[in-house]
């Protein structure tokens, strides 16, 4: 039998203590695995036990599939209920922690701040405390960056290879482009993990997987060589090399668009060979990911002439699923962010589709208006109230067509007098804008300030600007319509506009305990998250509802989970948002609140487990009833249930 690749790379991992439960748990559970392998078109016995051989390959083979079972499970609700149970112990277990972080780190931003004209004698322990929340943010978000990208379907290697990726990536710094390497990671090591660099990645999936085809491409020097070094040395020398190819020709905008045909012999072919050596940063540069990304839809590249007037560079990407759907739109930039430059041809391209470019058309529109306020700012032209609420995305966020944020908006937001353009997009004078609860009067427009005991009773009903910091921490206030429905006609609304339901949210609204409001009414709602209440390490649900109840803040009737669901169509993708109730037990005993997500094709109305010991992290989102200012603070006690 040939040998699995990550038996060849990593010949510890088949006696490992994972490897070893994970052939446990298969051998004693051979329904799962049958269906597993039915599910694979092999065929296995029925009722007999499965007993794992002893081969490498097929152990590590065991593991690969339960990790695929809950990393990559086909159902998008249990996928990411997988994936939110998971993430917490790999933050635990990655991201650094706050005991070990180096003096060294501080003295270094205290150096920058020297350079900058800003001498520092020594950084106060709240600073030092804002300073190490910066970085371990900055550490979850690198992380969340991979977990995303190989848990969606642009990822589309195999599932031992993501693992064996992943097992690398964790233990590496960030890429040091001028020495052309990856520093070692270490328990003190604050910078975030790894960017992800897709075509290096997609370059190396190929080597791997033609060894793992056959053994016999060890002969080929090429492949030979290239499967001998580890992967960092291999990674950082695709990296290098593909950096350099990105910056041929790119002067130049004329080209030609080319089309890649679902299911026409020789496209995924032909497609690889045109992007091979040409440094797009693509996944779809390596030669399985193209065939697998041809294999689910149409393909269009833009290509740009090159010194001899062939177009021949390849500058975007339209990826389709099926022949209608646009699955994803790339360019060239970092992170596969778009030219400015080539935005013209983008938006020619996008009028031959339908109106499922819309979100194309307004990913287009936004990067417009970042390279005009660039130009404002060359200028030195005064941004307007108009450009503040896009810029600092008061409401909505500036959507660009790179995996990543342009850096553009940063570069943009960098330097500017944050307390001047406050005044400007709050449209008010600094006496109007409140930092603490005893600045509120009745001519308080704005409040930016820490969330204080009793600082909702204080506030008007009507102020519209709540910020625990401007711009980035917004407190969203709106009124929502309740009452007038039962359980059964909202059950029945939620389904007629094709929005789905786990089996917890269905239970609570068939439970004793959702009890609707006869007549109509509406709630004064806050949202808000963790961290905005004083947890930016997370807290326990009796935490949160005990803090909310100290700022003013009661429990939402059970019945503004599934009306949240139907009242907001347009929740942004990836948004999730918990309701602050009283937990619903279900059947087995086990407390749940509703959640209201928007995935990647459905909007979700959820139940979530609400456990005394479950710490929510910092970044979750609640809603809270506000209470009315006419009752006394702590009137209307929160309890957990």
């Amino acid at each position: 039998m040939e040998k699995h690749p990550l038996h060849l790379k990593n010949p510890e991992l088949q006696t490992s203590p994972e490897v070893n439960r994970a052939v446990q748990r298969q051998e004693k559970r051979p329904v799962r695995r049958n269906e597993m392998l039915r599910a694979r078109g092999q065929e296995g016995p029925l009722e007999e036990e499965i007993k794992i051989p002893n081969d490498p390959s097929e152990r590590i083979e065991a593991y690969m599939d339960r990790l695929e079972h809950i990393f990559l499970h086909p159902d998008e609700q249990t996928r990411e209920r997988n994936l939110d149970l998971f993430r917490e112990q790999i933050y635990d277990a990655l991201i650094i922690k706050k005991e070990n972080f180096p003096e060294s780190y501080f003295e270094l931003q205290q150096r920058v701040a020297r350079e900058r004209g800003q001498p520092v004698e020594e950084i106060p322990e709240h600073v030092r405390e804002q300073m190490m929340d910066v970085a371990i943010n900055d550490q979850r978000a690198s992380l969340d960056a991979w977990i995303e990208y190989f848990t969606s379907s642009d990822a589309v290697y195999p599932a031992w290879f993501k693992y064996f990726v992943w097992r690398n990536v964790t233990k590496l710094s960030q890429f040091d482009k001028e020495h052309g390497e990856f520093k070692k990671r270490t328990a003190s090591t604050v910078a975030p993990y790894p960017d992800i660099y897709r075509e290096p990645l997609a370059q190396i999936a190929d080597i791997y997987e033609k060894v793992r085809e056959d053994n016999k491409h060890l002969k080929e020097p090429e492949i030979k060589e290239a499967f001998s070094k580890k992967f960092p040395a291999l990674y950082a020398e695709l990296i290098q090399k593909s950096l350099a190819a990105s910056l041929e020709h790119r002067a130049e905008t004329e080209g030609e668009w080319v089309k890649y045909e679902h299911g026409r012999q020789g496209d995924a072919e032909k497609l690889y060979q045109s992007l091979e050596n040409k440094g797009t940063g693509w996944c779809t540069a390596g030669q399985s990911t193209a065939a697998a990304q041809i294999d689910s839809g149409d393909f269009y590249v833009y290509y740009t002439n090159d010194a001899s007037g062939q177009p021949q560079q390849p500058r975007i990407a339209i990826r389709m699923e099926g022949h209608h759907r646009i699955a994803e739109v790339r360019g060239i930039l970092p992170h596969q962010g778009l030219e400015p430059i080539m935005q013209g041809v983008l938006d020619t391209k996008l009028q031959t589709f339908g109106t499922e470019a819309d979100t194309y058309r307004k990913k287009s529109s936004d990067m417009k208006r970042v390279t005009a306020l660039e130009q404002k700012r060359e200028n030195e032209a005064p941004f307007t109230k108009d450009d503040l609420v896009f810029l600092y995305e008061i409401n909505a966020p500036i959507d660009g067509f790179g995996y990543q944020k342009d850096p553009r908006v940063a570069e943009l937001r960098q330097g500017r007098n944050v307390e001047d353009d406050m005044l400007v997009f709050f449209d008010c004078t600094k006496d109007e804008i409140a930092h603490v609860p005893s600045q509120i009067s009745e001519h308080t427009k704005a409040y930016v300030g820490q969330l204080e005991p009793g600082v909702f009773q204080k506030l008007p009903t009507t102020i519209e600007h709540i910020y625990t910091r401007f711009p980035g921490r917004r407190i969203h206030q709106e009124r929502l319509a309740i009452g007038g429905k039962t359980a059964k006609e909202l059950k029945q609304e939620i389904e007629k506009r094709d929005m789905p339901m786990n089996e917890g949210a269905r239970f609570m609204l068939r439970s004793k305990e959702f009890i609707t409001s006869k007549t109509p009414d509406h709630c004064d709602l806050v949202v808000l998250t963790v961290s905005d209440l004083g947890f930016p390490n997370g807290a326990t649900l009796e935490t949160i509802y005990k803090r909310a109840d100290e700022l003013g803040l009661d429990l939402c009737p059970a019945e503004v989970g599934p009306q949240y669901r139907l009242a907001h169509p347009d929740q942004p993708m990836g948004d999730h948002i918990r309701i602050g109730m009283k937990p619903i037990a279900q059947p087995d005993g086990v407390p749940d609140v509703f959640g209201v997500e928007s995935g990647a094709h459905f909007l979700w109305l959820r139940g979530y487990w609400a456990g005394p010991t479950f710490q929510w992290d910092g970044h979750y989102r609640f809603v809270f009833r506000r209470r009315p200012s006419t009752k006394a603070p702590h009137e209307s006690k929160l309890h957990t249930g």
